[in-house]
């Protein structure tokens, strides 16, 4: 388990610091950044794969792909919606939206509860009940202030529960699935990376330093994935997602480092839904200990 943590914790970090390695990476544009991340990430996680014996995992996904018609339309659809997920984590921290992204991830445990309860009927304790009422009213008072929620936390919070209600459906909720998922976006990242191709010799001849930056934003992305899913096979699901809530602490943290703010009339939005987090996070470490509690009556 703590190996588990220790992968789980590193993952959230190097995600956290690749927030902030996006500001690096002028002039590149935030569209040019993501490209090249899903150039030399999809590489690196074949070779993680490859090592860690999980090919057959690939393979089952490409038999169904000869069988299920039907995943000719749903996997492009599932690249897609985590494709934009992606893209933003690059070009938010570029525009000034960072904390609106980060609010995203805060609202991201919400609306999974939310959805697990409308679609999946999960029963929600005491604590998380009070925990959506927080949210709900950070989000009200969000909503009053400026008469709409910013479409980049809306993003986040919205799309990754589609991407992952989606996978589940279709039995895609697996490294196979997210290899497709990743490798559904090279052509993609290809154009992004190479479009203005005309400017990039000078754009490099410019910025030398862009040779070693690329390569390793490569390796922080490569690294952070792989440590995510050494993290989610070492760890039970509660854990994993209670680890979970780290990383858009980080985030929030690389928004107001890079000179993003919270203002006066905010903080009604920004306590409420931390303070949902927190409950959240209380409420996991509960059904943890139940949990171990269950086993050692057990044995």
């Amino acid at each position: 388990m703590i190996k588990g943590v220790s992968f789980s914790l590193i993952a959230s970090v190097l995600f956290g610091v690749m927030y902030y390695y996006a500001t690096l990476l002028a002039p590149l544009t935030g569209e040019q950044i993501f490209g090249w991340r899903m150039l030399l990430t999809v590489p690196i996680m074949t070779g993680f794969m490859l090592a860690w014996g999980q090919w057959n995992q690939i393979r089952d996904v490409a038999r169904r792909l000869l069988n299920e018609a039907r995943l000719w339309v749903i996997l492009p659809l599932s690249s897609a919606l985590l494709g934009v997920q992606l893209w933003l984590f690059m070009w938010a921290p570029l525009h000034n939206m960072a904390l609106d992204a980060s609010i995203g991830y805060f609202l991201l445990p919400m609306t999974m509860l939310v959805a697990g309860r409308l679609i999946y009927k999960d029963k929600l304790s005491g604590l998380q009940k009070i925990a959506a009422l927080c949210a709900l009213f950070g989000v009200s008072h969000e909503l009053y202030r400026v008469g709409v929620f910013s479409w980049a936390s809306l993003l986040v919070a919205l799309g990754y529960p589609l991407y992952f209600i989606l996978r589940r459906k279709e039995k895609l909720d697996c490294l196979g699935g997210l290899w497709f998922d990743l490798a559904l976006t090279l052509p993609v990242a290809l154009w992004f990376a190479i479009r203005e191709i005309d400017s990039l010799p000078l754009l490099f001849t410019e910025r030398p330093t862009l040779y070693i930056l690329i390569p390793i934003l490569g390796l922080i992305s490569s690294l952070a994935l792989a440590s995510y899913i050494a993290a989610s096979r070492l760890l039970n699901l509660s854990l994993f997602g209670l680890l979970g809530y780290v990383e858009p602490v980080l985030l929030a943290i690389v928004a107001l480092l890079l000179g993003e703010h919270i203002g006066s009339d905010q903080w009604l939005t920004y306590i409420p839904i931390w303070l949902a987090v927190g409950l959240l996070a209380v409420a996991g470490i509960r059904k943890l200990h139940e949990l171990r509690e269950t086993v050692y009556r057990d044995n």
